[in-house]
């Protein structure tokens, strides 16, 4: 659910967790200024009782915060199809939000999330299992997770691509696609249920109208890579439509990366009626990529990049040991490469959308969404295959008007979503191209969510807005794993071991929010919320030594957050943004690796108590024409405050000793993040459209295991960009944009992604030492060498 920007006259407030729609008063807490876009009404206008909409240009352009615009007679009254996409499920008032707009990565290569996401402060990203599967993290909430992206929900447009069960990947996001990007930060349970721990995304796809025809662009450069890719959008009448297209293939810089990977992005929105709106949705996304091995700290400082990785025995080459008969014996270590490892899977989801307004201040929406995850996936020692088909369903209903004689906005909304599925993992043997071996294991699983949330938002005063929500939800987990082993070597003969799971729970999380504009250039905000994550069925059957077995125990995780802010705009060249949080968690899921060879690559559990706070700021200075300075920064400091780890000695009947691990820091945490950069752009004369920026990332070193012994080290990057762009005076061209980029431009070698490792213990009750752990495997990717990259985009009229 996200409310909306001051539209002109009309102010709207979306709420629900994918679908609803309110009026709002302005966009209070975001750093970066707010993207609106107004357009007069189309031609089906509404009857002369209701008040027109403000006339303005139909294009984006940025306006400073503000709390209180004049109230709307309607809900939609001057909103366009265009303008209502646009603004859909933008940053919520009360919520601490930052949105990521175009201009902010239009003119450089934009290959993955990773390239824009870190224009907002308390995100931190990592690379996960494939060129664009990234782990997005906000506020830590996902640095600890394995693989994919968990504790945040993420919109495409406001249809969910966040699955039932909790899990978003984003393969499927090409941000070329998109015109502006909304970062919301924070618990956020109330406004999008479960998993919404650390907060959400909402990626907003390109008017039709602000394409206004076709464009065609082209990007290539080091390794291989090149990215053909085409948008085309319209408005007639009525009826407007965006369509994205992309193909992007690389070799990849590490041993087996490389990939192909297809996706289309479709959002068509008919105003059918004055009263009535139908949106339509689809993404579908198809990948194909070899898949290197995560290396321990060791082998990464050995080889980093896996090359000369053909077989098994050179130096720092990763290994996975499959067994030779593909079900029990004798095992043969393998490099990715001989294996096979990689990824073939597609995502697809279609949704659609129905707004109607009964009357001039109340609204009812309808929205459905399909979506189906198909994976084949032989990453390691098994292979997970299998179809998650899920379907999402949400209603809600708006009304505006006055309460206690105050400008008020009422929002109640239902929901319920569901994924049931069969997936298998099957071990992987040796004969290369990822030949399958015998089943592993089966899981059965089901997931399903529902319940109902509801939202006021009253001005208080002039100048004071107050936001009260509460959001209630019931999570049903049913599962049965069943996994084979074989005991006699060399026969197939396999015994079965079920463990099932039926595990309901039931969470409920209200929010406070107060927004106090002191004066045209201050903003102060404070915030107390909560959060709720449920885990997957999957890690119910997963134990500590990464085998098949009984996890039925998990919780659910709850946080409790308190933000404290303030947006300074004294004018319309800076805008600086600080923000500070304290956030209390209970039983906070938390995910390690396995050792190396287990069945699963990792274990999830709860830590009984943490406490997690921070600092992040945004800053937004044109201080001379043509200059443009941007930083973003994040300060983490997150710790147990109740945890005993249990620790086996390895091997059968291995002895048990207890860990106290409180005031350690948990591991995957960078506590400092920063990119920042410096630009110019040439507004006038014959070097008109030039322009140019240096960027600096930095990312503080981390602990990667619950005992605190061992670091992935921190890197400082840079990169240097020239672009220009000019008009075309062409009967069919309007305009062309070009640019150059040099990544990582001093080449240093650095960890783009270290997963938590697991402390082991010596029969003796002495935990294994920092050397030791640096030579556990299934952690490291390292990230890119020096990359330049080129690219030429072309739009048609």
């Amino acid at each position: 659910m996200y409310p909306h920007r001051a539209l002109g006259s009309a102010s709207l407030l979306v709420l629900g967790s994918a679908l609803s729609l309110m009026p709002s008063n302005a966009l209070a807490q975001t750093a970066l200024p707010a993207v609106t876009v107004d357009a007069p009404r189309a031609a089906a206008a509404r009857p002369a009782a209701r008040k027109p909409a403000v006339r303005a240009a139909a294009r984006m352009q940025v306006r400073p915060p503000s709390v209180n615009p004049t109230p709307a007679a309607s809900l939609t009254a001057g909103i366009t199809p265009s303008v209502a996409r646009a603004l859909l499920f933008q940053a919520p008032n009360g919520q601490t939000g930052t949105t990521i707009d175009r201009s902010q990565f239009d003119n450089r290569p934009a290959f993955s999330v990773a390239d824009v996401l870190r224009e907002s402060p308390g995100i931190s990203l990592k690379q996960g299992n494939g060129p664009r599967d990234i782990g997005i993290s906000i506020r830590g909430s996902n640095a600890r997770n394995g693989f994919g992206i968990r504790n945040l929900v993420i919109f495409d447009d406001g249809f969910p691509v966040t699955q039932p069960d909790g899990l978003s990947r984003s393969d499927l996001i090409d941000p070329k696609a998109y015109g502006a990007i909304d970062v919301i930060r924070g618990p956020s349970s109330a406004l999008f249920g479960n998993y919404a721990t650390g907060g959400a995304l909402n990626f907003r796809t390109r008017p039709g109208r602000s394409i206004d025809g076709v464009e065609y662009g082209v990007e290539g450069g080091k390794f291989g890579y090149l990215n053909n890719y085409l948008a085309a959008g319209k408005q007639v009448g009525n009826f407007e439509y965006s369509l994205f297209a992309s193909d992007a293939r690389s070799d990849g810089f590490i041993g087996n990366s490389w990939f192909n990977t297809q996706t289309v992005n479709f959002l068509g929105t008919l105003h059918a009626t004055p009263d009535d709106r139908f949106t339509v949705k689809f993404i579908n996304n198809n990948l194909d990529t070899r898949l290197p091995i995560r290396l321990s700290l060791n082998q990464y400082y050995q080889n980093p990049f896996q090359q000369g990785c053909d077989m098994a025995g050179v130096a720092g080459c990763g290994t996975v040991s499959l067994f030779n008969n593909g079900f029990n014996g004798t095992r043969t270590p393998l490099t990715a490469m001989q294996a096979g490892l990689g990824r073939e899977d597609r995502r697809t989801i279609v949704g659609g959308r129905w707004e109607h307004d009964f009357d001039n201040t109340t609204t009812w929406r309808n929205q459905f969404v399909f979506d189906d995850r198909n994976i084949n996936q032989p990453t390691g020692t098994t292979s997970s295959i299998g179809d998650f088909p899920s379907y999402n369903y949400m209603s809600d209903v708006t009304k505006r008007g006055e309460l206690f004689g105050l400008e008020s906005t009422t929002y109640f909304g239902a929901f319920y979503n569901t994924l049931t599925a069969s997936s298998d993992t099957r071990n992987v043997m040796p004969g290369g191209n990822a030949k399958l071996g015998l089943l592993q294991s089966n899981t059965w699983s089901s997931t399903s969510n529902y319940g109902v949330r509801a939202r006021e938002e009253l001005k208080l005063a002039p100048n004071l807005t107050a936001v009260a929500g509460i959001g209630w939800e019931t999570t049903i987990l049913k599962g049965i794993n069943t996994s084979y082993s074989y005991p006699t070597i060399d026969v197939p003969t396999a015994i079965p071991k079920l463990v099932s799971a039926d595990r309901q729970f039931q969470n409920t999380a209200p929010e406070l929010a107060l927004l106090y504009k002191l004066n045209p250039e201050w903003l102060l905000r404070a915030r107390v919320a909560t959060g709720y994550g449920t885990p997957q069925v999957g890690n119910l059957f997963v134990d500590a030594q990464g085998n098949s077995g009984n996890n039925t125990q998990l919780k659910a995780q709850k946080n409790l957050g308190y933000d404290l802010g303030f947006d300074w705009t004294p004018n319309s060249a800076l805008k600086f943004s600080v923000t500070g949080f304290y956030e209390f968690f209970r039983d906070e899921l938390v995910t390690q690796a396995t050792p190396a060879g287990a069945p699963n690559a990792s274990f999830t559990f709860n830590a009984p108590k943490s406490e997690h706070r921070g600092v992040e700021l945004a800053a937004d200075w044109k201080f001379y024409p043509g200059w443009r300075f941007t930083a973003a920064y994040t300060y983490l400091d997150q710790y147990y405050t109740d945890y005993t780890e249990t620790l086996r000695v390895a091997g059968a009947g291995g002895a048990a000793f207890n860990f106290n691990r409180v005031g350690n820091k948990i591991p995957g945490i960078s506590p400092h993040e920063l990119t920042a950069r410096l630009g110019y752009d040439q507004m006038w004369g014959p070097l008109s459209g030039l322009g140019a920026f240096v960027e600096v990332q930095w990312k503080d070193s981390f602990y990667m295991d619950n005992a605190n012994l061992l670091k992935a080290p921190g890197y400082e990057l840079v990169n240097f960009n020239v672009h220009y762009k000019t008009d075309l005076q062409s009967d069919y061209l309007k305009s062309m944009s070009v640019f150059f980029e040099v990544r990582n431009v001093f080449d240093r070698t650095y960890v783009a992604s270290a997963n938590n490792i697991a402390n082991t213990v010596q029969a003796t009750g002495i935990q294994d030492g920092a050397g030791s752990l640096a030579g556990t495997t299934g952690s490291i990717y390292a990230g890119s060498p020096r990359a330049f990259i080129a690219g030429m985009k072309l739009a048609f009229k």
